[in-house]
């Protein structure tokens, strides 16, 4: 058995090795939002005299194309084959028009927010960077708050954070070192951040209270009777733990100001809730319902090779036969500077055409709403549609709605907005299930709290609307819209 793993994580890792530095490059790129992709433009600026702000000239762009086509001939790992066939090529770019990326400056700029508070992210960084830690620790730190959701919870599996980690990374761990850069982050501000389930949410918080014969109770009552108090089953609690209803009282008064989501706390001071979103996306939708997509590219500057580097390289290719050690030193440090400044523009234009792609497969398939924006009207919706449409991975299209919002004439939506399970009516109807989960909190809304109605009764209720669902089925959209069950809504 230990073989046969052993045999697997050789055959991956082989695999992984396939990507060369331009592929890894690309994937990191597309996972940026726009503000952090114009952070990463201005450091390459700064670090490659080779890259410059300014848009190339045709000839320069033929000229470039020409010497990249060279360049794939002799590098099997050319760009078409980024991300193990991610990515399409030129030839490929989509009906919209490539041109509409650039929008004119000072148009719609009143309608992008830009937000001057601390992000959640940079305040766990912050925390993060003040402790003494390895460069490799730092990195692990880092995309381990970067994989946290909304809440502050890491529902990631450790197998998945290593995979990860190991593809879109090059970063090679164990599972050992990522636990122990996860207690680091545990120990961060508000108390419960990084932890995998509520249980351990709950925990890390009673943890950092004072000793006291109730904190032991607490620990307790979490710790063994998790679903107990979920549930709160006061009689087998005080049975199970040996303890008076008084203790139970006063133990269940402090857990309930414990906080189940401390990440959103976060945000109600300098988080994501109260952050103005730069949407990464511009949709426009007219009044005979054209709809136009753009990137917010306002701040991000069009690059170009510098032509004097350029220029320099050539005439120092042309007097290649008789050179001295230093001529020719000097002309590999060009020909490095130039190629990795055409392989960030590279990467640049691919993720463009990435995030456009697969914007657009979002408004295609689900064109009612970015017409009358009724959120009734988005259909059912996976990552798999969204693929299928653009002709990219899952994998792909995971990352692009990962952390990238577009604005609309409607308002700003998070890319996982667009994104839900489907439901068939009994008359073949498909539903999105968003639109059920609202049915529902409607008839819960107007339910007679003296008489607040069971999840068999909700069951019922849908049924006769039309809806068939069973009632565990019920019960999971309840506790998905943080509705108590019926005995606790009286």
């Amino acid at each position: 058995m230990v073989q046969h793993s052993r045999l697997e994580q050789t055959q991956a890792q082989q695999q992984i090795q396939t990507l060369s530095p331009q592929q890894i490059l690309a994937v990191k790129l597309l996972e940026l939002p726009t503000v952090e992709l114009e952070e990463r433009i201005h450091a390459e600026l700064l670090d490659n005299p080779a890259l410059e702000e300014g848009k190339e000239s045709s000839a320069e762009a033929e000229e470039q194309d020409g010497y990249l086509d060279g360049e794939a001939e002799r590098d099997s790992d050319s760009s078409e084959d980024l991300s193990l066939g991610d990515y399409r090529t030129e030839d490929d770019i989509p009906d919209y028009k490539l041109q509409e990326n650039n929008r004119s400056k000072g148009e719609t700029a009143e309608e992008i927010p830009f937000s001057d508070s601390i992000s959640f992210y940079e305040t766990l960084k912050e925390q993060l960077d003040m402790q003494h830690l390895t460069p490799e620790e730092k990195q692990l730190g880092e995309y381990l708050i970067g994989s946290l959701d909304d809440d502050g919870m890491l529902r990631k599996s450790t197998e998945a954070l290593l995979d990860e980690l190991a593809i879109y990374q090059g970063v090679y761990t164990t599972a050992e070192e990522l636990e122990h850069v996860l207690s680091i982050i545990q120990d961060f501000d508000p108390a419960g951040i990084g932890a995998r389930d509520l249980q351990e949410c709950l925990l890390l918080q009673i943890k950092r209270k004072e000793n006291t014969p109730l904190k032991q109770v607490e620990l307790d009552i979490i710790s063994k009777c998790c679903d107990e108090f979920t549930k709160k089953n006061k009689e087998r609690i005080m049975q199970k733990l040996g303890i008076s209803e008084e203790t139970y009282q006063a133990a269940v008064a402090e857990l309930t100001k414990l906080n189940p989501r401390p990440g959103s706390s976060l945000g109600e001071v300098i988080g994501k809730n109260m952050q103005q979103i730069i949407p990464d996306f511009i949709v426009d939708t007219e009044e005979d319902g054209t709809i136009s997509l753009s990137l917010n590219n306002r701040n991000v500057p069009e690059l170009r090779l510098s032509r004097e580097f350029s220029e320099m390289l050539d005439e120092h290719t042309r007097n290649k036969a008789n050179q001295s050690k230093e001529s020719k030193d000097a002309m590999m440090f060009l020909k490095q500077k130039v190629d990795a400044a055409q392989g960030f523009i590279n990467a640049v234009k691919q993720r463009q055409q990435t995030l456009l792609s697969t914007m657009q497969a979002i408004i295609d398939l689900q064109r009612p709403f970015f017409q009358e924006g009724d959120e009734s009207l988005l259909r059912p919706m996976i990552l798999k549609d969204v693929a299928e449409r653009a002709q990219l991975d899952i994998s792909t299209v995971s990352r692009v709605s990962n952390s990238k919002y577009v604005q609309t004439n409607f308002g700003i939506y998070s890319l996982k907005f667009f994104f839900s399970d489907g439901y068939t009516t009994e008359s073949g109807e498909e539903l999105s299930v968003r639109e059920i989960k609202r049915i529902l909190k409607e008839c819960v809304d107007q339910e007679d709290k003296q008489k607040p109605y069971t999840d068999d009764e909700l069951a019922d209720i849908l049924k006769e609307k039309g809806y068939p669902i069973a009632r565990r089925t019920v019960a999971k959209y309840r506790q998905q819209l943080n509705i108590p069950v019926a005995r606790l809504r009286r």
